[in-house]
């Protein structure tokens, strides 16, 4: 099994790292809280399967830093920096196999948020066509209402103010 990646959106990072252990797709998070509004995206990670359709958006060629993210959790402060605090850390530390939150840009939220509707099938085609893409059984139907569901939950959280990230878990 790969790394799974969910992508979500909450008001700040104190709300986008509670209970970090839990998926972000329809999971709600302690008991009486609403869940986390998000998008169940399997492998597409943000530095490259998901920054090849910011780049198919904007119009621009892929590269190493389209989308800019800040890793939030496991928190750096605190992260092992020796090798000897590495190989001290418990089996089920975050910092060895996740999960991990990545921060998306607003300039991420935004270029998903403000793409036009009319684009959206043509978008899914030429993502189809990533070599990331090569080897998965996807067809652009799927990659279609990928690319919907991205932009909605980009839209609501532009709307609301708030931010989106990626929890992601090996």
């Amino acid at each position: 099994m790969g790394i799974l990646y969910d992508y979500y959106r909450a008001a700040d990072r104190e709300a986008a790292i509670a209970r970090p252990d839990l998926g972000r797709a329809g999971v709600r998070v302690l008991p009486g809280q609403p869940e986390f509004d998000g998008v169940d995206a399997k492998g597409i990670d943000p530095g490259v399967i998901l920054a090849r359709l910011i780049g198919f958006i904007r119009g621009v060629p892929w590269s190493v830093d389209l989308v800019e993210m800040a890793e939030i959790y496991p928190p750096s402060e605190g992260a092992p920096t020796t090798d000897e605090e590495w190989d001290a850390l418990p089996e089920d530390s975050p910092y060895l196999d996740g999960p991990g939150i990545e921060e998306l840009s607003v300039s991420v939220r935004d270029t998903l948020a403000d793409v036009d509707d009319e684009r959206l099938p043509a978008l899914a085609r030429q993502w189809a066509e990533i070599e990331e893409f090569s080897t998965w059984s996807i067809d652009d139907g799927h990659l279609l209402s990928l690319i919907e569901a991205f932009v909605g939950l980009a839209r609501r959280a532009k709307k609301d103010d708030q931010l989106l990230y990626c929890w992601m878990c090996m």
